[in-house]
């Protein structure tokens, strides 16, 4: 199968196509533009430098949460857009379960760890001594003292991945730097498992999982709250 993928649910944007399981061409920058700006050029870059165009690829596929609120977004709108213009089936894929498939085998669970601000971090927990990753939690918004005290509770070696990984570093050990960061090869191999072709990946079902409303939603239903007990005063 030949899947493109995209990341785009931190600073850094990637981009990878994959064939058969393998990597043929990745692309991945944190430059500080917004992935508006770099993440279409990016992928048009990749696939012309490979040699390859959109008839090469069969499945799409894209983080699609938790992160980033704007920087999943743009991810998915640009999949969709893709998927709906080319008539190709997608794949969103959880943006923590894609950083376990970047890790390679190992006996030892895979902390995965963004930073959520606030005081938050989205986290998902794997065993990585299989053959593949295989959770032991659902993806969830947890403080970052809620984890700590979990992960000093497991007896197994931990590995800590993700940009929220430095928040908790004396809990395990930090993943070598260039496989710490969410990534598009994560995400290829994790959709390359998800993926049926009778499963309904489609553009109109593909959608952000944010994990927690976004800020400006938080804030309106706060000031909701903060006039409802005004008028009850």
């Amino acid at each position: 199968m030949r899947i493109l993928a995209f990341e785009s649910s931190a600073v850094g944007a990637s981009v990878a196509y994959f064939r058969d399981g393998m990597p043929v061409a990745t692309a991945f920058q944190a430059s500080g533009l917004t992935h508006s700006r770099t993440l279409l050029p990016m992928m048009e870059s990749l696939l012309q430098n490979a040699g390859l165009t959109m008839a090469d690829v069969d499945l799409l596929a894209v983080s699609h949460g938790p992160g980033s609120f704007t920087g999943l977004r743009i991810g998915v709108s640009l999949v969709k857009g893709l998927a709906f213009a080319e008539d190709l089936p997608c794949v969103g894929v959880s943006t923590l379960e894609a950083q376990a498939y970047s890790m390679p085998r190992m006996d030892a669970v895979l902390c995965a760890v963004m930073d959520a601000r606030a005081g938050q971090v989205y986290n998902a927990l794997f065993d990585l001594s299989g053959e593949q990753p295989v959770r032991m939690c659902e993806d969830r918004a947890i403080t970052v003292a809620e984890l700590r005290a979990e992960l000093e509770k497991i007896t197994r070696p931990i590995v800590l991945m993700g940009d929220g990984a430095h928040l908790l570093a004396d809990c395990g050990e930090l993943a070598v730097p260039h496989l710490r960061m969410q990534n598009a090869c994560g995400v290829a191999r994790a959709a390359e498992r998800l993926y049926r072709p009778d499963a309904g990946f489609t553009a109109a079902a593909l959608r952000p999982e944010y994990l927690r409303l976004p800020q400006a939603e938080r804030e309106r239903l706060a000031r909701e709250k903060e006039q409802e007990r005004k008028q009850t005063l």
